[in-house]
């Protein structure tokens, strides 16, 4: 491992960022969106394998298009490679580094040397395979924070209406059938609690929206009896607690984002938050309308970390094709929002 930042760069709040698996396409990405900071702050801090970096800055070179950030005139905390990594061939040597990396960056930013974490993708498979074994980068963070737990909140501004969408799944990284388990009561109040905290950062009154568990919501118990049983009840509960937010549901998970595409195309009513049961409820309307302007938001920590809303990109790393505009998402929220 390299040396930590100067006492006088430790001192400047900014931004670190994990360069994720080695193999993948963190480190194209975060040079194609610095070649695109325009931020009056300090550029970032980047934590991984300098001669790694630069050997991928000359490799892309020849195969991009678009602009790259030279790692020559970029703060690097060096953490090197203990062996060669290929573009496009994960292992579990990948998956110790991208380990490493986030670790490092994250004591970083705890330690004062940064106002937020911005991490790159990472594979959960080689990280496992490394003999780390975590659900993904949020968990291992809330460890490292001593948090009980951290919250996933993915947060998006539409470049065609200005409108902002925010989702927050109430379960992550967990199997489907665990997911009727892990929900509950309390866990639905603490997530609307996060959510609605998250979302008076735009607006002081803001509208939040549940989706249902089971298909239609369970209509009236015949699909499911979750909504009928416990999850009603404790929507009304959180209402008259908060009676200055309009809160709606449980919502047919079929329809309750539909107000958010036609707001994300042209503007107009529509929550300013919304409470997804499990994870891919969540992310396919997230990703179906701001793939590359998505950014995983983790709260609940004693610091801010975004990352981009897409995964490793195995199949196209080192070719020059990874779009870098969710990690410039990524990078202006943990700037507007650290």
């Amino acid at each position: 491992m390299g040396d930590p930042p100067s006492d006088s760069n430790a001192k400047r709040p900014r931004l670190i960022v994990s360069l994720g698996d080695p193999a993948g396409i963190g480190g194209e990405v975060v040079l194609k969106a610095l070649a695109r900071w325009s931020s009056e702050a300090e550029p970032p801090l980047l934590v991984g394998c300098r001669r790694w970096l630069e050997e991928s800055y000359q490799h892309l070179k020849g195969c991009s298009e678009a602009p790259l950030a030279d790692p020559a005139e970029l703060d690097v905390l060096d953490c090197p490679l203990e062996q060669p990594v290929r573009p496009g061939a994960p292992s579990a040597l990948s998956g110790d580094a991208s380990f490493r990396w986030l670790t490092e960056a994250a004591l970083l930013v705890q330690g004062g040397s940064g106002k937020a974490l911005v991490t790159a993708p990472i594979a959960k498979q080689h990280w496992h395979a490394a003999g780390h074994d975590y659900p993904g980068q949020t968990e291992r963070l809330a460890e490292l924070a001593g948090a009980q737990e951290a919250s996933m909140l993915f947060t998006a501004r539409s470049p065609q209406s200005g409108w902002r969408l925010n989702t927050l799944l109430a379960t992550t990284h967990i199997p489907l059938q665990q997911v009727p388990q892990a929900l509950n009561r309390e866990r639905v109040l603490a997530k609307l609690d996060v959510l609605l905290n998250f979302c008076r950062r735009f607006r002081p009154d803001p509208t939040l929206a549940v989706a249902g568990l089971n298909p239609h919501a369970g209509e009236a118990g015949r699909l499911g009896q979750e909504e009928a049983t416990w999850l009603e009840a404790t929507l009304q509960d959180w209402a008259a607690r908060n009676p200055d937010v309009r809160l709606l549901g449980p919502l047919p998970p079929d329809t309750c984002w539909i107000s958010a595409g036609l707001a994300w195309r042209q503007g107009g009513d529509a929550p300013d938050g919304f409470l997804a049961l499990y994870h891919d409820q969540g992310l396919i309307p997230v990703k179906l309308l701001a793939f590359d302007q998505a950014v995983n938001t983790s709260l609940g920590l004693p610091f801010l970390r975004t990352s981009p809303d897409h995964g490793t990109g195995f199949d196209i790393a080192g070719r020059g094709l990874a779009r870098s505009e969710s990690m410039v998402a990524a990078l202006e929220a943990a700037q507007e929002l650290g």
